[in-house]
């Protein structure tokens, strides 16, 4: 039979591998980097192990590379593995449990006596690289589900065994690679080799089946890569984002801090930081005036039967914090959109009063695990850069496009690119079909006007409506979960919300839900890491300090701060009795943009020595030159996108 293979037909005989099919297409070097493939059969896509044979009716077999998202995973699994097969080695009485491939890398969760440690670490690698340099096929083989189950248990591999009870199939596959023998469906690469560019990275705790009634296992992180070079790259890229953890900067610029014993999951925010969200906050709320939004707050807490009739309680109270006050129960909001709905159903409205967008940096409150909590990203308190438009359908494509416009808008200011998704209706939802197709259609034709390259995120929709997810990349190569822009025709209708058409009769607005930055908090913890704590000079808490040589200076540099305060420029002064060195670098150590320095020749001169965060010097400039050079360098950013930024 004829297989298309890469835009050639090549023949394969019955029960041929889909090894054998490949290598009579593909390039010597393009097939050794082939790790499995994927086979075409009729309406149906298969991925085989390429020891596999061709099932039958195969049209087309596409190879799959280790350096695609696909081969890494398989590439990632493999390499867990062969980790557990080391680990075995050098602890028999280990039980292993499960080791997926996971985001970055795989890991393996495994019973023993003695929690494994970074100790352990180069122990396992070099037992890992003498099972890669053997390069060991992976061998599958498929056995009786009892015969499994017996064979399991002898081994005393009890979860194994365990697991195997909770599959209804007759038939299970074991893949073997050397003496480890391991429960899995497979694919993996063809040998061990293929794991070679692997790394072991830390341990953790985990609960058997991520129930904390079950016992405690040990887990081993790792990740692995097509190549050595990816994986230098990669750890290179791990140690840069080390570097700009936020809550290491955080702690060092005294911006926030946490009380775990007090408060866990939400944030104190000291001084400086409180400052950054004020000029953040301050800088949004006139941005959103500017386009024609309505300054709007709701109450944190609304009635039961509130979240009972949109829909909240039932898909999302696990997410929610409930109270009572005077027997009467209450949900904590851990969003804004029923408040803005109200707000908008306290007057009588009219197609002249469309569309109505509504603002809120609102606070909101959601219930996450203890285990997910990570610094100022994922906190059960935050505010939200909230807006919801309500508008007549034939508005809604501009409202969605006007809102992607902002969007474009913040990403330039900051310096981000970022990926764009449709997601769409997701099985536990509400509304009709109709109302989902309305939805959808829009939200695609506002993003194909907007000349944006977009996927489509299949099922990852809201309860109530489809939307659009924004994915920012930093500078290093990150993804971060940004904006989102969801539209709903449900809610207006369940909360009876109307206008007064032309010809007097009452129609349904449909109802915009967006969040540009989403939490604030989360948005100054990526913006922390984007620039490694140098924020730039229109956010800087700290625009300036001035700095004296001597006490003779300490006038002169008073009366200059106060003078860039009337300027509009935050500074502060430094006339500790210290070397000036040590002033400089101390300066340095909380990113400020600007050194002003103050000795004998700047007071005569009238003026101050500047220097820059990154250590080049400018010389000496008089009072009027530092005020336009701080100003110039607050406002570059805005130039783009048609933003402004005021000192007032």
């Amino acid at each position: 039979m004829g297989v298309r293979v890469e835009g050639q037909t090549v023949e394969a005989a019955c029960g041929e591998t889909a090894e054998s099919v490949l290598r009579k297409a593909l390039s010597g070097k393009k097939f050794k980097a082939a790790v499995a493939a994927n086979a075409l059969c009729g309406d149906r896509t298969w991925l085989l192990d390429l020891s596999a044979p061709l099932p039958a009716g195969c049209a087309e077999l596409a190879p799959v590379y280790a350096d695609s998202p696909v081969g890494l995973s398989l590439v990632r699994h493999s390499a867990a593995h062969v980790m557990a097969a080391a680990v075995k080695k050098l602890f028999p009485n280990a039980m292993v449990t499960i080791g997926p491939a996971v985001e970055n890398g795989f890991y393996y969760d495994f019973d023993v006596e003695r929690p494994f440690s970074d100790e352990d670490f180069p122990a396992i690698e070099e037992e890992m690289r003498k099972i890669t340099d053997a390069r060991l096929p992976f061998v599958r083989e498929n056995m009786a589900r009892e015969e499994a189950l017996r064979r399991f248990r002898a081994a005393g591999e009890d979860y194994k065994a365990e697991i195997i009870e909770g599959i209804e199939a007759d038939e299970v596959s074991l893949y073997a690679c050397g003496d480890f023998t391991d429960l899995c469906r497979g694919p993996h690469v063809p040998h061990t080799g293929f794991t070679a560019a692997a790394k072991l990275l830390s341990v953790a705790g985990a609960y058997w089946r991520g129930d904390e009634k079950n016992k405690m296992l040990s887990r081993i992180y790792g990740t692995a890569f097509a190549d050595g070079k990816a994986l230098a790259d990669w750890l290179k890229r791990q140690e840069e984002a080390r570097r700009r953890d936020h809550r290491k900067l955080g702690r060092e610029l005294e911006f926030f801090t946490f009380q775990e014993d007090v408060a866990p999951g939400m944030a104190f925010w000291l001084p400086k930081g409180m400052l950054v969200r004020t000029i953040l906050e301050d800088f949004w709320r006139r941005e959103h005036l500017k386009r024609g939004y309505d300054l709007v707050q709701g109450p944190q807490l609304l009635r039961l039967e509130t979240w009972q009739k949109s829909g909240h309680y039932e898909h999302y109270r696990e997410n929610m914090y409930f109270t009572n006050i005077e027997k009467d129960a209450y949900g904590i909001k851990p969003m804004n959109c029923i408040a803005h709905m109200l707000i908008y159903r306290n007057s009588l409205r009219s197609y002249r009063d469309l569309p109505r967008r509504y603002f809120e940096l609102g606070v909101v409150h959601r219930h996450e695990k203890s285990g997910v909590l990570h610094g100022l990203l994922r906190v059960r308190q935050f505010t939200q850069d909230d807006a919801h438009i309500l508008c007549a359908p034939e508005q809604l494509e501009d409202e969605i496009l006007s809102v992607i416009h902002l969007i474009r808008d913040l990403m330039n200011l900051f310096g981000f690119e970022y990926r764009v998704a449709v997601s769409t209706r997701p099985e536990n939802s509400i509304g009709t079909d109709e109302a989902w197709e309305m939805a959808t259609s829009a939200l695609v034709r506002a993003v194909e006007k907007a000349g944006l390259p977009y996927e489509i995120n299949a099922g990852d929709g809201a309860f109530y409506g489809p939307k659009i997810d924004v994915r920012l990349l930093d500078c290093i190569g990150r993804e971060w979960q940004c904006s989102t822009i969801q539209v709903d025709f449900t809610l207006p209708e369940r909360f009876d919300l109307t206008y007064a058409g032309q010809d007097g009769a009452r129609y349904r607005p449909v109802m915009v839900h967006r969040a540009i930055m989403g939490s604030l908090e989360r948005f100054i913890g990526v913006l922390i890491e984007h620039y490694a704590g140098a924020l730039p000079t229109w956010l800087a808490p700290e625009q300036a300090r001035v700095l004296t040589v001597t006490k003779a200076g300490d006038a002169a540099a008073r009366h200059l701060r106060e003078e860039l305060a009337e300027a509009g420029i935050r500074a502060d002064v430094d006339t500790r009795n210290e070397k000036l060195g040590f002033k400089v670098r101390e300066a340095q150590m909380t990113k400020m943009p600007y050194m002003l320095i103050v000795g004998e020749k700047e007071v005569q001169d009238g003026g101050a020595n500047v220097r820059l965060r990154t250590g080049e010097n400018l010389g000496l400039k008089t009072v009027g030159e530092i005020v336009a050079l701080i100003r110039a360098d607050a406002e570059e950013p805005f130039k783009q996108g048609g933003m402004r930024y005021s000192f007032a």
